[in-house]
């Protein structure tokens, strides 16, 4: 059945071949009408204006400022009846990105791809936002459309056969969803209905509407959407994009609700559904149970882990790393989590954050080396691997994948790629593209970006298809020398990490750290190792009567291991045997 909310309007059509016809009023600001076949065009027209896409609408053949199109989900034939989900907390991770992570951009090649990640060792592939946008082109964070499934990626139907690709292969799929603004080009949600309000405003603008006293079917629209993506798409998790900008002051707020939903769901269709938030707050109540007065998501992305490793291994100090770098702050972040736990944020000019307690499982954290924040909002989109070396990948992925959180790679990190990874849009509006790349640019004139790179930054730009190309995933690294050496060592430690219960552990009490400052530090799980040399020259870290389980320019000596320069080894304490 045709429905939209719109409780202020006094008249709704729906168009069809050009043809208006009236819906009817029904209580709590609703509107409804005839159903509409399966593949059917059809635009909303509210108080007689133009048509409009449907606030709800499942696909957006036509880009986003064009006619909805019905699409009937149960059409599907899934296969993956045997397919008991999975909770994706503890999984190894990888995010990629469907229009960059293939040449065709597309989720049905993308699909050609998941052979490579089931033999990495991978468990659950996450999905940037695959919510219609404007254009071809996109990272996904300005989706419009967000019941809709990006056309030019092969719209929802593949999404489906994707989902079903992966179960068969035995991975779980999670979905990345910006539910806390919306993209500034084929945003129609405001005609017709109060979706967005001035009492709060985020980065983006305005903030949607979720604790006026009309806000009820807008917190419906948002957790509808989540619950949909997990039932009617068999998806195993979602990651909520930036739940800080979720500006609720209702007694229940939006993200507990949610979570309540999905939890009824989950026993409704028998197999674990997970929630995870990125959140800037540092703060443990995000992934709290409901019951004891938290927001009850399943897991949080854990920045802090990702800015100390980097800061670390780079010597970086720009930016928000002003704070990191330092061996210890690498330490309190493996222990404890957040380095900012109500103690001063240079960068942010204020206290910041909450302590960890220390029940709370270290599965709960999704930490990352890398990730498409962390490339793409670099001035130039470069990876690590474009300014690191090898020994220095190697060890950020060996502190990363035996941490006691749940890691996350990003595509092609693997290999170590070494095509950049950038900023890209594919707006219309000339006003627009111009306010995009004017910002980009000034976005990267300070904070000491020309010093990190040793010269003016010339920001790529997102609009030209220059920009995409040179983002999309090259496959032949893969079998390079240096590519395939380091794909062996994710494979390696993957597998360690699957085979050793004492490096898939989350149980934060028994993770210790020790390390000399600027030189070694050894992260300590149970009763084995990993052991990193800091330095650009060979020392001995002081780690006795240990086996070498894998290695990266390191080996037994005298009085503890002998590692070469950026070297890393995982190894087993011979007395805890």
């Amino acid at each position: 059945m045709t429905a939209v909310w719109a409780p202020r309007a006094q008249q709704v059509e729906v168009v069809v071949d050009e043809v208006r016809a009236p819906l009817t009023r029904e209580d709590g600001g609703w509107w409804r009408g005839p159903q509409l076949p399966h593949g059917t065009d059809y635009g909303l027209c509210v108080d007689g204006g133009p048509p409009r896409p449907d606030p709800r609408s499942p696909w957006q053949p036509h880009g986003v400022h064009g006619p909805s199109r019905t699409f009937d989900t149960s059409r599907h034939r899934w296969q993956d009846g045997d397919w008991r989900g999975r909770d994706v907390r503890g999984t190894v991770l990888y995010e990629l990105h469907v229009g960059t992570f293939t040449r065709e951009g597309t989720l049905d090649a993308a699909i050609g791809r998941l052979d490579h990640l089931v033999d990495l060792g991978v468990d659950t592939v996450e999905l940037m936002p695959v919510a219609a946008f404007p254009g071809v082109h996109g990272w996904g964070y300005d989706g419009v459309a967000l019941y809709a499934v990006h056309d030019p990626y092969g719209g929802p139907a593949a999404l489906q056969r994707f989902v079903d690709a992966a179960h068969g292969r035995g991975l779980a799929v999670c979905l990345d969803v910006v539910h806390n603004h919306l993209g500034p080009s084929g945003n129609y949600l405001a005609e017709f209905g109060p979706y967005f309000t001035d009492r709060h405003h985020t980065p983006w603008g305005q903030a949607v509407n979720l604790d006026g006293d009309d806000a009820h079917e807008v917190r419906a629209f948002v957790i509808d959407n989540a619950t949909r993506w997990l039932r009617e798409f068999h998806l195993d998790a979602l990651r909520l994009d930036a739940v800080h900008a979720l500006v609720d002051d209702s007694p229940t707020h939006l993200l507990a609700e949610m979570s309540t939903a999905v939890d009824a769901l989950s026993d409704e269709v028998g197999r674990p559904l997970t929630l995870i938030a990125e959140s800037d707050l540092n703060d443990p109540r995000t992934v709290t149970p409901v019951q004891d007065g938290g927001l009850g998501m399943g897991a949080q992305w854990a920045d802090d882990v990702h800015h100390a490793l980097h800061a670390m291994v780079t010597g970086e100090r720009h930016g928000y790393y002003v704070d990191f770098g330092s061996t210890a702050t690498t330490a309190k972040a493996l222990t404890e989590v957040f380095v900012h736990d109500g103690t001063w944020s240079t960068f942010r000019g204020r206290t910041w954050g909450r302590p960890v307690p220390e029940h709370l499982d270290g599965h709960r954290f999704v930490v990352f080396g890398s990730n498409h924040d962390q490339v793409g909002n670099r001035a130039l989109g470069d990876r690590p691997s474009q300014y690191l070396q090898d020994g220095q990948l190697a060890a950020t992925a060996a502190l990363v994948l035996l941490s006691p959180f749940t890691p996350m790679l990003f595509m092609g990190e693997e290999w170590g790629a070494r095509t950049p990874w950038a900023y890209v849009t594919d707006h219309a509006e000339p006003e627009l593209v111009e306010a995009i790349r004017k910002g980009r640019q000034e976005e990267f004139a300070g904070h000491g970006w020309a010093e990190l790179y040793g010269h003016d930054v010339q920001v790529p730009d997102p609009q030209d298809p220059a920009t995409v190309t040179s983002s999309v995933l090259d496959w032949q690294e893969r079998d390079d020398a240096g590519g395939a050496r380091l794909l062996t060592w994710y494979r390696d430690l993957i597998r360690l990490r699957r085979a050793v219960a004492d490096l898939a552990d989350g149980d934060r009490a028994r993770v210790r750290v020790e390390h000399e400052e600027g030189r070694w530090l050894v992260l300590h799980r149970g009763g084995h190792a990993v052991v990193v040399n800091l330095t650009d020259g060979p020392l001995t870290v002081p780690v006795e009567s240990a086996q070498v389980l894998l290695e990266w320019g390191t080996q037994p000596g005298a009085t503890g291991l002998e590692v070469a320069a950026h070297g890393v080894a995982v190894v087993r304490r011979e007395e805890q045997r």
